[in-house]
């Protein structure tokens, strides 16, 4: 069963870490879409409407493959951990039947009124529509999210006699205090991938001299938007957030950290690598009483260590945990830097013709997609060793009746069938860049 339970793991893992790859870009997109439709109803210039009709192709190329890589997560539930969907399925049925049901149906329906009803809606008609398919996805995010919300700070239950939960405050888990940060940081990190994509794609069009005009308004666009989200990303709601682990689950702030031994004045560790032999980091560079500061807001606040815990409540893979933490932070700081360097550049009115910093634009964009996707392990990983936090353990929640033979074979066909799937999405994506935006106008 062990076997079985690792494989399972694992089978989760990579199709949700694949199927995230797409949503991220499509609620970021969402955004700026809305953006640029806004912005040409203003100034009144074809130039952004050119643009939002181009960004939206490649949101639409991105919504089917997350269709697509999405739907195996929900049968997952049943297939490979039916005794998790017992036990939790009366709570978090709620929000994943919405998430179909209301967001879902609504950004699809008006994507497609967005898609292919330009001339047939009035200017302001078919900026509503842009509107919709932002609220329909970020609607969807925010169900996923107090679904994950639930399973990482359990609030609204109750225990049935059978030993599994059921709701009984529905208001209480919609709006359980752990998911509004967590969306607020999910939902940012999204705004950095599309926005550093559109800078990519601009700064592409601007190194080789095709599509220059929107080349300057892609950079630009995705430079502002960059630099404002990276910054919130960090502050308040990363920020909060690491707080809010501090408080509910102290245990993981310590491994996350690299934090062995409960500490006054607790350091912030930058660079090290951990012994989990002799419970320490290694060759640290930190940086004195920050941890504690950043935690409680006092220089020599008590922080918990691994030390203060039973063992057996350890994540169970802290080197990962504490390696893809600390790449998710300095990639953010990275990104701030990066955008506000941009929003230097762009003061200094040189932003699109510095081609080291384009070609900077050029190579970073994959980096978000690295960020969010560490982001989503430390919050998995550091859940560890509980599936819903404090009531059932990863080990309780898998099918006792699926073998680690048929999960490995479905791990491998899943493998097999996102490796094509790629292939079809550069295939589109590229295409859809060489073409350039003028190529929407001539399709609608």
């Amino acid at each position: 069963m062990e076997s079985a339970l690792s494989i399972h793991r694992l089978q989760f893992a990579f199709t949700i870490m694949y199927h995230y790859l797409f949503p991220q870009l499509t609620m970021g997109l969402a955004l700026l879409i809305v953006v640029l439709k806004w912005l040409g109803l203003r100034r009144g210039e074809v130039l952004y409407h050119r643009s939002a009709r181009f960004w939206a192709k490649i949101f639409g190329i991105n919504f089917a493959m997350g269709v697509v890589t999405g739907i195996p997560m929900e049968f997952q539930f049943g297939t490979n951990w039916a005794a998790f969907s017992t036990f939790a399925g009366g709570v978090i049925g709620q929000t994943l039947a919405m998430e179909g049901v209301f967001a879902f149906f609504l950004e699809s329906s008006f994507l497609g009124l967005f898609l292919f009803g330009e001339k047939r809606l009035s200017p302001r008609a078919h900026f509503f529509t842009a509107v919709m398919v932002f609220l329909g996805s970020w609607m969807s995010g925010y169900f996923i999210i107090v679904t994950n919300a639930w399973m990482q700070h359990p609030v609204g239950y109750a225990i049935d006699a059978a030993g599994n939960v059921q709701l009984v405050d529905f208001w209480k888990f919609l709006f359980n205090p752990w998911a509004l940060w967590q969306y607020a940081h999910t939902m940012l990190g999204a705004v950095v991938t599309a926005a550093f994509v559109i800078a990519a794609v601009g700064a592409f069009y601007l190194l080789t001299d095709r599509f220059v005009t929107y080349g300057k308004q892609f950079v630009r666009l995705g430079t502002i938007a960059a630099a404002m989200a990276s910054f919130l990303v960090a502050f308040p709601t990363g920020d909060v957030q690491g707080r809010n682990v501090a408080r509910h689950q102290p245990v993981t702030l310590a491994a996350m950290e690299g934090l062995f031994e409960t500490k006054k004045g607790a350091e912030l560790i930058l660079i090290g690598q951990p012994d989990m032999k002799n419970l320490r980091i290694d060759n640290p560079i930190h940086i004195p009483n920050l941890l504690s500061f950043l935690t409680y807001y006092r220089w020599k606040a008590e922080v918990k260590g691994l030390d203060a815990f039973p063992r057996e409540l350890w994540p169970d893979n802290i080197p990962l945990l504490y390696y893809v933490y600390h790449i998710m932070v300095g990639l953010g700081t990275i990104f701030i830097a990066v955008s506000g360097l941009g929003m230097y550049l762009l003061y200094r009115k040189c932003l699109d013709q510095t081609r080291w910093y384009l070609w900077i634009l050029m190579g970073i964009f994959p980096f978000p997609y690295i960020a969010n996707t560490a982001g989503w392990m430390t919050a998995e990983l550091g859940r560890q060793p509980w599936l819903v936090y404090g009531l059932l353990r990863t080990s309780q929640g898998a099918s006792p009746l699926v073998s680690d033979g048929n999960a490995l074979f479905t791990l491998m066909g899943f493998m097999g069938l996102y490796a094509l799937l790629s292939i079809l999405f550069i295939s589109l994506v590229m295409k859809t860049i060489l073409q350039g935006p003028e190529s929407s106008e001539k399709e609608n």
